[in-house]
């Protein structure tokens, strides 16, 4: 336990959120010994709330929106050059379940020689609820008691809820994309992750807590498979862009056929939805010819 520990966190206009997160963020069992906050809104109230944490802490305000990838790909930076042993990520919408969490985490790497291992990302209102389905082939697995007795699940890891990466690990990885903005951050590091070879997984005594996400996951064909389509458009404009960039990468090419049934059978039998499923393709199309604009349009003369 004297590995040095820096704890990230992105932010953006979410203060009351944030300062439930930071309360048990800096009141672990094991105490990080470092705190970073980006905040994308840049905000004075933020930065007198990180001024006020009992561990040493800096402040980094950006006056420009990087998004969730551009923040943590800040926040890991500066972490790394403040040289710690162990990067621990967080979000400001969702909080350590309780002040062992680290603790557990930097036991659960240790015995099993992890370079990144995660908790489980659970239900802020119901934590024996994942807050995100888990797929292992084609099963879909949304409650805890399905994860199984061991204590590791390997090889699958939420990555910017409560993650905890070894600092030689991002030296391997690298970190976020900054082009992606919001949506498929994680997964990009995750591909990142698998392709490394490095060891790393889910620690299932630990637990991270989120609001629940999985709304956006649509079953079809009765459950069997399921799909995502976001109620709010800006998310399915990053959502569908940034997935038809990363599955042209190596390593995630071999899900495209499986992208094309599902998406075609959810938009054209299911929700007989032509239009959005064009739009599907628009998107997807974007992402793949690296089209990394904020906005609707693809010539850069458009952005949110």
């Amino acid at each position: 336990m004297t590995d040095n520990v820096c704890a990230v966190v992105v932010t953006h206009r979410r203060l009351d959120e944030l300062a439930k997160s930071l309360g048990v963020l800096t009141t672990q069992t094991r105490m990080v010994d470092h705190l970073i906050v980006v905040d994308n809104d840049n905000d004075e109230r933020v930065r007198d709330l990180v001024a006020g944490q009992p561990v040493p802490s800096t402040y980094l305000g950006s006056h420009r929106n990087l998004g969730g990838a551009g923040g943590f790909a800040l926040g890991m930076l500066h972490a790394l050059t403040l040289g710690p042993d162990w990067v621990w990520l967080a979000d400001d919408d969702g909080r350590p379940k309780d002040a062992t969490v680290l603790a557990t985490l930097l036991d659960c790497a240790a015995r099993h020689q992890l370079a990144e291992v995660s908790p489980m990302v659970c239900d802020l209102d119901n934590p024996d609820r994942l807050a995100f389905p888990l797929r292992r082939g084609l099963v879909w697995r949304r409650h805890v008691s399905e994860l199984g007795d061991d204590d590791l699940l390997p090889g699958i890891a939420s990555l910017f809820n409560g993650a905890l990466f070894r600092a030689s690990a991002l030296e391997t990885v690298g970190v976020p994309d900054i082009r992606l903005f919001i949506r498929g951050d994680e997964v990009d590091m995750h591909r990142r992750l698998v392709l490394s070879g490095l060891p790393f997984g889910t620690c299932l005594k630990a637990t991270y807590l989120h609001p629940q996400g999985s709304d956006e996951f649509k079953p079809i064909l009765g459950g069997r498979m399921h799909t995502q389509y976001p109620d709010d458009p800006t998310k399915r404009f990053f959502t569908y862009r940034n997935r038809g960039y990363l599955q042209a990468q190596r390593g995630l090419r071999k899900l495209v056929f499986q992208e094309w049934v599902r998406f075609g059978w959810f938009f054209l039998v299911q929700r007989r939805d032509p239009k959005g499923f064009a739009e599907w393709i628009r998107l997807r199309r974007l992402g793949r010819r690296e089209r990394f604009f904020r906005g609707e349009r693809s010539d850069g003369k458009g952005t949110r």
